[in-house]
């Protein structure tokens, strides 16, 4: 009995189960070099010629032409765990791969695809009893959570230097946000600029934006500017119907003329007449309005997107108006400072700086293109991490010392457990161990001696780290060298890379359409 179509073809059994491992493992393989603070880069060409060079997992993974289902699994792994907690993308990429490598061996054993599924889905619940007992008794204070920010950008192009100064302006940023309510992290943006080093990066409490004033004349510096924000054009109202006006005389053209220069003028006039000093507008302002504008005044910007705009209102206190009718002094707000600044090839900006303001910007400085754009990468990781550590539930050893403590962790409950399904659970350990080992290898330390001293050192003290800038790869305390992660970081790489792992070891039959 035929039941699939000639175009289709289809893949069963061991045949199925091995083109997804492989798959899954090449993709992990991919990106394993990139781990840890000396991770190699990437150089990723697109059909265009358009260059990208990071060693962020995820930007890799999303900027490769993978077709292979299983394969696209694992990119789902590494975006899920830029978008739950914005870092940790390739040590869940690896460590989905080491769990499908683990799983292969098993296979030869001739064990069940089941048994193995029942075992890492076992094997990740001791994991996570494991990080409870490694998250760490400090206070999240500023020198923690720079600790953190820096941790994430080590390796990321910034610099051993520029990533301290980095790190303060993120953690600056976060607390500058931060309310009883929380942190929204949309209250946070990030303006890349090339054309000075990173070192230059700054932080904004308030709104860049690339517009600028619609009159040549207007003044580049304002101070305490009561500001308005409009959400439509500022224009003769020609109306939706088409009109056709007889004029015979003159005194009509004349009367028609100063009619509509009157409705132009009348925008200044309530504007000016609200105490306006600083206009936004989110769509145009006519030439004559502008002149008018001027007159009064008031330095006016036009074509504002609707992000900035919606910024600029957070920034300043003002809400965004439809219509000029009524204006009322609970619709303005204050723009602190507003600097007009010039960049590059006659590039100008404007620094829109509120009072007591929640929403900031990092303003990222960088030599080239390139480098602004990894910047750009591991700011937001940085923004993200330390945003997890304060939201979620502290943080932990970085550096391979907690991937340690759970490897150990988990073989240790491994005895405890009957049947085949242990052997799943150490080999879950086995894969777990795989982290530091890529993070003493892509170093340049030996990784069985480097495993050998972690795992001696978590059973003398309870904790381990792998030190690899600072100490030029020796084996200290990951605490105490101030190299620390996000707990969710870890919990979400467990969760997300078990879960692609085991679903793949499921898959016994492949069907490949062919339409």
């Amino acid at each position: 009995m035929v039941i699939l179509s000639e175009d289709n073809e289809r893949t069963q059994g061991e045949d199925a189960q091995d083109s997804n491992i492989r798959a899954g493992k090449a993709v992990a393989n991919s990106v394993r070099t990139t781990l840890g603070p000396k991770g190699m880069d990437k150089m990723l060409v697109g059909s265009s010629g358009d260059v990208t060079i990071t060693n962020d997992g995820a930007t890799i993974l999303n900027e490769m032409d993978i077709e292979h289902p299983a394969a696209q699994m694992l990119v789902e792994v590494a975006e899920t765990q830029e978008i739950e907690v914005g870092d940790g993308t390739t040590t869940a990429a690896v460590l989905a791969g080491e769990l499908l490598g683990e799983a292969e061996e098993l296979l030869d054993q001739d064990l069940h695809p089941t048994v193995i599924t029942e075992g890492y889905n076992e094997a990740a619940e001791l994991a996570q009893e494991a990080i409870d007992e490694q998250v760490l008794d400090i206070d999240l204070d500023d020198d923690t959570l720079q600790s953190v920010a820096e941790s994430s950008m080590t390796g990321k192009g910034t610099g051993d230097v520029a990533a301290e100064l980095l790190a303060q302006r993120v953690v600056s940023a976060v607390r500058q946000v931060a309310t009883d309510d929380g942190i929204d992290r949309e209250d946070i943006y990030i303006h890349t600029q090339t054309g000075a080093a990173s070192s230059a990066t700054e932080l904004v409490e308030g709104v860049i934006t690339d517009e600028t004033p619609v009159s040549d004349t207007a003044p580049r510096q304002l101070s305490d500017a009561t500001t308005a924000i409009v959400d439509t054009a500022l224009e003769f109202d020609t109306g939706e119907a088409d009109a056709e006006y007889n004029i015979t005389e003159v005194d009509q053209l004349n009367q028609a003329i100063e009619a509509e220069e009157s409705e132009l003028r009348e925008y200044a006039d309530k504007l000016a007449d609200a105490g306006v000093e600083l206009l936004f507008t989110t769509d145009d302002i006519d030439d004559r309005v502008a002149g008018h504008l001027d007159n009064e005044g008031i330095v006016a910007f036009e074509d504002v997107s609707s992000s900035d705009a919606d910024s600029i209102a957070q920034a300043t206190g003002a809400r965004q108006l439809g219509t000029l009718e009524d204006i009322e002094a609970d619709d303005l707000g204050t723009t602190a400072e507003l600097s007009i600044e010039t960049y590059g090839d006659d590039e100008d900006l404007a620094f829109v700086e509120g009072g007591d303001t929640d929403h900031v910007t990092l303003f990222v400085r960088g030599s080239t293109d390139h480098v602004v754009d990894e910047l750009d990468r591991a700011l937001n990781d940085a923004i993200d991490v330390v945003i997890a550590a304060l939201d979620e539930d502290g943080v932990v050893g970085g550096a391979g010392a907690t991937e340690i403590a759970v490897a150990d962790h988990v073989r240790s409950h491994a005895a405890g457990v009957e049947g085949r399904k242990q052997l799943a659970i150490e080999a879950f350990a086995t894969a777990v161990d795989a982290v530091p080992r890529t993070l003493a290898e892509n170093t340049g330390m030996d990784p069985i001696d480097a495993l050998v001293d972690l795992r001696a050192r978590h059973d003398a003290q309870g904790r381990a780290g792998l030190i690899s800038v600072e100490q030029s790869g020796k084996v200290g305390d990951s605490a105490e060298e101030g190299i620390l992660d996000p707990t969710a970081v870890k919990r979400e790489a467990i969760d997300s890379a078990t879960e692609a792992a085991t679903m793949i070891l499921r898959i016994d039959d492949v069907i490949e359409s062919g339409d």
